[in-house]
């Protein structure tokens, strides 16, 4: 699709890139106000890159330069005033989505230096020192996906997601908040399969090296959404496995769907108020039968209960 060599490379890179938002300040320094209005604009591109930007990669560098000599000495103030802690997490964060992006690009002939556009040199540069450095860490990070034990650790280590015990559900907004390991995992299944059209549960087995798409239709709507089909794929064998549940009359369906969403998603509060009742009302005491729409309807006509919308309520 591409005819130029850095432009798919920069398209691939921004696949894997996360934005950020530049850190609030937190106390108020007369030097800063003074100079707030290229400091803003300079904190921004600071924000989105990670460090300090490049010539050509900011417009206001000049102003910036001229009131305090140099944008080291301008980031210094900045990171006085702001604190230091969000600036280093905001660079990490963007040394780990280069990683990532460096370690996928191995599948299809990692490009040589020349190849990158000047942003993604200047990136690697500012946070490896050296190309032959990046992908020495890129191919580390590769091929501990691989490993089961890594890959297990990182799931219960996981901030999002529903653990259970030999899997990890992650929906695909929350893929971009797992460490960087399951990031290359979860890739690792992209890579090879391409983008699984209506997918938004994805599935981590935790030691078998099995990735699953799982397609939710009624996601947002549907309290408990039934599954229409799944894709399983080996990572290990490339063995790949689909399942179709559209005419079933059982379908699998979905619990604590909150847990599956980072808590910064706006449906969050509204899925967990759900389980929460759940909860209260002993839905989930014996769970070996609730897994499909028909358990989980003779659970509740048991309890005399019924859902209206994501409320439970007397039946």
């Amino acid at each position: 699709m591409f005819k130029d060599e850095e432009l798919r490379q920069q398209f691939l890179a921004n696949r894997y890139r996360r934005r950020s938002a530049a850190p609030r300040k937190r106390i108020s320094e007369l030097r800063f106000e003074e100079h707030r209005e290229v400091l803003e604009p300079f904190m921004a591109v600071v924000a989105e890159l990670g460090r300090l930007p490049e010539a050509g990669e900011f417009g206001g560098a000049a102003a910036v330069v001229e009131r305090f000599g140099s944008l080291k000495r301008a980031f210094a103030l900045v990171r006085r005033v702001t604190g230091e802690a969000e600036w280093d997490a905001i660079r990490r964060r963007r040394t780990e989505d280069l990683l990532v992006y460096m370690a996928l690009a191995r599948f299809g002939k990692r490009p040589a230096l020349s190849q990158l556009p000047r942003g993604l040199r200047a990136d690697i540069r500012a946070f490896f020192g050296a190309y032959a450095k990046a992908c020495r860490q890129a191919d580390d990070l590769l091929f501990r996906a691989g490993d089961a034990s890594s890959v297990d650790e990182a799931c219960r280590r996981s901030p999002v997601g529903k653990l259970l015990p030999d899997d990890l559900y992650v929906h695909r907004d929350a893929v971009d908040k797992l460490e960087s390991l399951l990031r290359v995992y979860e890739g690792c299944g992209r890579t090879y399969l391409g983008e699984v059209e209506g997918a938004n549960i994805i599935k981590i087995h935790r030691r078998s090296g099995k990735i699953w798409y799982l397609v939710y239709p009624d996601f947002e709507s549907d309290p408990h959404p039934a599954l229409l089909r799944c894709i399983r794929l080996s990572l290990r064998t490339r063995e790949l496995h689909c399942y179709d549940y559209a005419g079933s009359d059982n379908p699998p369906i979905l619990h604590r769907k909150e847990t599956c969403l980072p808590p910064d998603h706006a449906p969050y509060v509204k899925f967990a108020r759900l389980t929460r009742q759940e909860e209260q009302h002993g839905l989930y005491a014996e769970t070996a039968t609730i897994g499909t729409r028909g358990g989980w309807q003779a659970r509740l006509a048991v309890a005399g209960l019924t859902l209206r919308g994501h409320r439970v309520v007397r039946s």
